[in-house]
């Protein structure tokens, strides 16, 4: 439907009090009109995704200032809204609809851009967007019709931001990069547990993130902005991820690895926010309570606009030329928690009408308020220590690529060079039996690190670590990071041994070598003894083969290598 007319878009606007959300064409016309209407406003077609269609970008300056490198130079705050990353979840997309014009119409809204300048992505998943159905979304209460939570390619968006499978991932990473946003909010709808509350929130996590935006957060800014939400009478609670199957065995905190949103904005120093409305409250109320926290969000920037522009920036600075070492994984600290004041309805169990089994239930005529345990301190493990430059060759160019785009700023080697460095031996995985998000995950990587002498090649890249993005390449490139791009099978190919033998063959070879280092000879037996290898002449060989000096050292060698000095 084009929006031909104020009134038009008006009712497109209302279309959620119907228990019905905008379709992708709906969306994108009413901010053209938006456009047309007011000159504080700029829609930008950023890259394709994977159905073929661009990107959007809606933006709104106060002072009709568009490009992002000036907004920077005045000190302004940038709050990026990215909506549909789960296109069964539009509360986002409708909410920002009044929400854009509101600031834009309403006198008293007015104010708070003048030290904030609002980025919005109508729609991001468009692909799962046209894909409209009324039930894909189970245990959602409305809107009649909805997205589906897959792109064009079954990809889950909000998995993606470190592999960045779809276009949608590349195009929507090229815009952050661009435009460097302070904080950044991805509107959802929740699953779960069933509750009093409109809205949850889930915010970065402080312990993950560089300690003076993690301290800022905890602080000062999340506390306003559950004060200001109260306010509006919309209360509400911290995400209900539950420590067993019901809320009142406490509540953990989401842990964002960067393969989410938030959690990759946070390898930035940006201050990230999932906002999750209640899935079994009407669609209108599901909608309301992500304006208000949008409005509340807004306006707490604008309130802090000027300590959130100092934050990042000095964030930004420790991290590029102060902080040696860098977490790889975290793992929750049970043994602290904060109390909350929790509403809540009482859970209890009855026989299931379907398998005579036992079932849970919620009795919404039951309410209560309990002192819930909220467990939301995470400990850093497996850190390691930030190298002068990593190394990585041309041949890797996928890698690269996606360095790239994110910001990533690296130099070719200008002619062929040996070169001293630390390099990895991947010693032991363990991978999915099923594929995840398209790939076959590693993780529990053991390594061992040698140092090596290693020809390279002209036009091979080296990526100095003294960049604001250190946290970005240290959590991609270090292999035993959770989200790096071994664990997403990136380097895969360098997994296999190329090279074997025919034992006929290398029976005598075998023997000159043990002959020639009795060390080897000794470290066999206690190999076979170990491994009950008495009988298997085959495996002994192989033994042997792995051991030799001219066994290829390539083999099980990560690609990406360490200069430390």
């Amino acid at each position: 439907m084009l929006i031909t007319s104020i009134g038009q878009a008006q009712n497109v606007k209302q279309k959620y009090l119907e228990n019905e959300t905008v379709t992708y064409q709906e969306c994108i016309d009413f901010y053209k009109n938006l456009e047309k209407k007011y000159s504080q406003t700029r829609l930008m077609e950023a890259g394709k995704t994977d159905v073929g269609l661009p990107l959007h970008l809606f933006v709104i300056s106060g002072d009709k200032d568009f490009d992002f490198a000036s907004i920077c130079h005045k000190n302004k705050a940038i709050v990026f809204i990215n909506n549909g990353i789960h296109a069964g979840e539009p509360c986002g997309v409708d909410a920002c609809l009044s929400f854009s014009e509101d600031l834009l119409n309403k006198k008293e809204l007015q104010s708070l851009l003048e030290k904030v300048v609002v980025c919005i992505v109508p729609f991001y998943n468009i692909d799962g967007g046209l894909n409209r159905g009324c039930c894909s979304r189970a245990n959602q209460n409305g809107p009649k019709e909805h997205g589906f939570r897959g792109n064009a390619r079954n990809l889950d968006l909000n998995r993606d931001f470190i592999k960045c499978d779809a276009k949608n991932t590349r195009s929507l990473i090229e815009l952050i990069q661009l435009v460097k946003p302070h904080v950044f909010i991805d509107t959802h709808i929740s699953n779960g547990a069933d509750y009093s509350y409109n809205m949850t929130l889930i915010v970065s996590q402080h312990n993950k993130m560089h300690a003076l935006p993690g301290n800022f957060l905890t602080s000062k800014m999340v506390p306003a902005i559950y004060a200001d939400m109260k306010l509006k009478n919309n209360e509400m609670c911290p995400y209900v991820n539950t420590l067993k199957e019901t809320p009142d065995s406490g509540l953990v905190g989401f842990l964002e690895t960067p393969r989410f949103a938030t959690g990759y904005t946070a390898l930035y120093n940006i201050l990230g926010f999932v906002t999750e409305a209640h899935m079994l409250k009407p669609y209108p109320i599901q909608v309301k309570a992500t304006y208000d926290l949008l409005i509340t969000l807004m306006s707490i920037t604008n309130r802090y606009a000027d300590e959130i522009i100092s934050i990042k920036k000095r964030a930004d600075d420790d991290i590029a030329n102060t902080q040696k070492r860098f977490a790889l994984n975290w793992v929750i600290d049970t043994s602290r928690f904060d109390l909350l004041s929790f509403k809540g309805y009482e859970a209890g169990y009855k026989k299931s009408n379907i398998s005579g089994l036992k079932r849970l239930y919620y009795d919404r005529n039951k309410s209560f308020i309990k002192a819930v345990k909220y467990f939301n301190y995470y400990n850093p493990v497996d850190d390691v220590e930030k190298p002068k430059e990593y190394l990585i060759p041309q041949a890797w160019s996928e890698v690269i690529n996606l360095l790239q785009i994110n910001g990533v700023k690296m130099t070719k080697l200008e002619r062929d060079s040996n070169i001293l460095v630390k390099g990895y031996y991947i010693d032991n995985y363990k991978t999915t039996s099923k594929p995840y998000e398209g790939h076959y995950l590693h993780s529990n990587i053991e390594v061992r690190k040698e140092e090596m002498l290693i020809r390279f090649h002209r036009g091979d890249y080296l990526i100095p670590c003294n960049q604001t993005s250190n946290r970005f390449i240290v959590e991609t490139l270090e292999p035993k990071a959770i989200d790096s791009y071994f664990s997403w099978n990136f380097f895969d190919s360098a997994l296999q041994q190329k090279e074997w033998f025919s034992d006929y063959v290398y029976e005598e070879t075998a023997e000159k070598i043990l002959k020639e280092n009795p060390e080897l000879q000794f470290k066999l037996n206690a190999y076979v003894k170990e491994k009950n290898l008495h009988n298997n002449h085959y495996e002994q060989l192989s033994w042997i083969f792995r051991n030799a000096p001219e066994y290829e050292k390539s083999a099980h060698r990560y690609p990406v290598f360490r200069i430390e000095n």
